[in-house]
């Protein structure tokens, strides 16, 4: 029997498209406009006050990162989680984000610690990844109960995988798991299936997204594997979850992961789910509930 999406999948989707979200990706224009706009405006990273209140919660600096750290609140955590926002890598932390990471808290009981990285053009590849790998250093060697989990999603999700493969090749060290929410893994744009896709994509357009990774890319180019870890290897790294929807323009990536991941010999957990959006897992949909209850099991039983 062939899979359907749920109805609220279906009504949300369709909700995404007429919001016009999608827009600020349509052009190479419209996301220069968008980091001009951040530019004079810049958004909130802060987490919601609800947050507070069922986590323990303090803000360092990693150099000019805020790093936000939320732990249980009357218990040790079970667990110590990396999560990488997405955004494009010109969008902040916003409430989807720390929605999971409340999740990951109360329900994996496990420490959270988050980035609120420079965005692009001022942050680039060539100096965040670096600071990414020291963050997952630190927090794996801070040791404790439990393993270190690896989460990012969409342009985190990139950032995520860059990191450990950086830290793999600088010390061997690494999280017990990665888990990738539908990951942008190639900043090229290139992939000839992304055509057809694009016209079902709800939220991504290639014009924009090409755009965005060449903000990120800085001095870089795009087949960098600093820009582009699905351009770099796998070997060695952790077993990988991915979660991704066909009606993803960025579905390409998490295909090709799969196929790069198990030549290298890393075991992969791979969910594809037809139908559903770019970032499904992080939406009020059952899907989305059912991908976090599968990460929640994914933290919990990590060693």
């Amino acid at each position: 029997m062939a899979f359907v999406p749920s109805l609220r999948s279906r009504a949300l989707s369709a909700a995404l498209l007429a919001t016009g979200r999608r827009r600020r990706l349509a052009s190479a224009e419209a996301v220069r406009a968008t980091v001009a706009s951040s530019a004079r405006r810049p958004a909130s990273h802060l987490p919601p006050r609800s947050l507070g209140r069922v986590a323990e919660l303090s803000r360092t600096f990693v150099g000019a990162w805020p790093v936000y750290d939320a732990q249980p609140r009357d218990t040790e955590p079970a667990a110590r989680v990396l999560y990488v926002h997405g955004g494009t890598y010109v969008d902040e932390l916003e409430r989807p984000h720390w929605s999971l990471v409340r999740t990951l808290v109360t329900r994996a009981r496990a420490r959270c610690v988050v980035p609120a990285y420079i965005l692009a053009p001022r942050g680039t590849a060539d100096r965040t990844v670096p600071v990414a790998a020291d963050l997952l250093s630190g927090l794996i060697a801070g040791g404790g109960a439990g393993g270190t989990v690896l989460i990012g999603d969409s342009a985190g999700a990139g950032l995520a995988l860059a990191a450990a493969q950086r830290l793999r090749d600088r010390t061997g060290a690494g999280p017990c798991r990665i888990v990738l929410i539908s990951p942008w893994l190639d900043l090229s744009m290139s992939h000839p299936d992304q055509a057809a896709l694009e016209r079902a994509d709800p939220l991504l357009a290639r014009s924009g997204l090409a755009e965005a990774g060449r903000l990120y890319a800085g001095n870089l180019t795009a087949d960098d594997p600093r820009v582009s870890p699905l351009l770099g290897s796998f070997a060695g790294l952790a077993p990988i979850t991915v979660f991704t929807g066909t009606r993803d323009v960025l579905t390409t990536d998490s295909r090709e992961l799969l196929r790069r991941a198990t030549a290298d010999g890393v075991e992969v957990d791979y969910h594809e789910e037809p139908g559903l959006p770019h970032g499904y897992p992080l939406l009020p949909v059952p899907e989305g509930r059912a991908a976090r209850d599968r990460i929640v099991e994914l933290v919990r039983s990590a060693r």
